[in-house]
C-alpha cells in the first residue's frame, strides 16, 4: 500500500513500536458508559449492650473456622475452556472465553447498545505497539501483509494470546478472506522485525475508537472501523460483544476482525438478504441483524448503503465464507 493513502488519517502511528512515547493526557471524544450501581443494603443496628453480641459473635467465628478447615482448595469453578485453533499453521492456541448463545438482555436495550458486562479499557495513549508473531503466506493471489498491534495503555491480560493469536487464526481460516471465492487474496502476518505491513489490525480503547470511528458525528454507538490501512478494533466491543451475538463473544470477535478487514479489500456494507438466513459478514451486525433497525440507523447517519426496511432478520455469522470448512 502506498504511503499517500495514510496522509491525513486520524491516529496514524509511525511504523516503529518504540519510537512514539505514550501520551499521558490524551484528549479524546466520548465518555465511558456508566454501569448501574448495585443497591447498598442499610444495616439496622440496635443500641444494646456488648453482652448481647458476645455469644452470637463467638458462634460465627467458630463456624468460619470450621468452614475454612473443611472447604476444598480453589474456587470450585470450572475453568473456562479456551477456543480451539482455527488454522493448522498457528501452533499456539488463541484464548477466547465464550459465553454460550442464548444470553438474554433487558428488553429496553436497543440492539446497537453496548451490552452490560465487565470493565472495559476506556482510554489509552493513542500510540501503538506491535505484537510479536508471524505467519506463512496463507492463500493464493495478491499478497497483503498485516501487523497486529495494541494501543499503549490498553490492558487485556496476555495481549498476544488473547488478541494477536486470534487475529492470526481468524485471518488464516479457510472461511475468511483467503478462500478462493474471495477473488484471489493471500495474507501474511508480519511484526516489527519484518517488512512494512499493508494494513494494521489494532486493538484500541473505547475513547480512541470513538474518535477514529466518528462516534460524535455518526451513529452514536460504539463500533470498530477501518480508516486507510488502519483497522481499529474497539476494546469495549472486544470485551462486551454485541446484543445480536447473544453473548457469543468468540464469534463476535471473529466477526469484528473479518468485517473490518473486509473493508480493506473494498467490501461495502450490505443488508440481510433473506429471512432467517446467515448474515453476510459485511452486514453491520454490531448494530443489528435486522434490516429494519439498520434502516433506522441509516436515517440517523448515512452508512453509504441503502438497507431496505423489508422486515428481514438474519442469524449472526462471523465468516465471509461460512460453509468453506475449518474449525469451530
Amino acid at each position: 500500500m502506498g504511503a499517500d493513502r495514510r496522509r491525513g488519517e486520524p491516529l496514524v502511528a509511525s511504523w516503529n513500536p518504540v519510537a512514539a512515547p505514550a501520551d499521558p493526557d490524551p484528549e479524546l471524544d466520548g465518555e465511558a458508559d456508566d454501569e448501574p450501581g448495585r443497591p447498598r443494603r442499610a444495616g439496622v443496628l440496635s443500641r444494646y449492650g456488648w453482652r448481647i453480641y458476645a455469644v452470637p459473635l463467638l458462634i460465627v467465628v467458630t463456624a468460619l473456622a470450621v468452614f475454612q478447615t473443611v472447604r476444598p482448595s480453589g474456587s470450585g469453578r470450572v475453568p473456562a475452556q479456551p477456543d480451539q485453533p482455527l488454522a493448522a499453521q498457528d501452533p499456539e492456541q488463541p484464548i477466547v472465553t465464550e459465553a454460550p448463545p442464548g444470553q438474554t438482555y433487558d428488553p429496553r436495550l436497543f440492539s446497537a447498545d453496548l451490552p452490560p458486562g465487565g470493565p472495559i479499557p476506556e482510554t489509552g495513549a493513542r500510540t501503538f505497539r506491535v505484537l510479536p508473531g508471524t505467519s506463512p503466506v496463507i492463500g493464493s493471489g495478491q499478497l497483503f501483509r498485516y501487523s497486529v498491534e495494541i494501543e499503549v495503555g490498553v490492558e487485556i491480560g496476555d495481549a498476544n494470546a488473547e488478541f494477536g493469536n486470534l487475529v492470526q487464526a481468524t485471518l488464516s481460516d479457510p472461511r475468511s478472506w483467503t478462500n478462493p471465492q474471495g477473488g484471489g487474496i493471500s495474507l501474511q502476518r508480519v511484526d516489527a522485525s519484518g517488512p512494512r505491513p499493508d494494513f494494521r489490525v489494532i486493538l484500541v480503547s473505547q475513547a480512541t475508537a470513538r474518535e477514529a470511528c466518528d462516534y460524535s458525528s455518526g451513529v452514536p454507538f460504539d463500533s470498530s472501523c477501518r480508516k486507510g490501512d488502519m483497522v481499529y478494533i474497539n476494546a469495549a466491543r472486544w470485551v462486551r460483544g454485541a446484543v445480536s451475538f447473544q453473548g457469543d463473544i468468540g464469534s463476535y470477535r471473529r466477526y469484528a476482525i473479518n468485517h473490518e478487514v473486509g473493508h480493506v479489500f473494498g467490501n461495502k456494507h450490505v443488508g440481510c438478504p433473506s429471512q432467517g438466513g446467515l448474515a453476510p459478514v459485511m452486514m453491520q451486525q454490531t448494530f443489528s441483524v435486522s434490516n429494519n433497525e439498520l434502516h433506522e440507523l441509516n436515517e440517523i447517519a448515512d452508512q453509504g448503503t441503502n438497507i431496505p426496511a423489508d422486515g428481514f432478520v438474519c442469524k449472526y455469522n462471523p465468516w465471509p465464507f461460512p460453509t468453506a470448512g475449518g474449525g469451530s
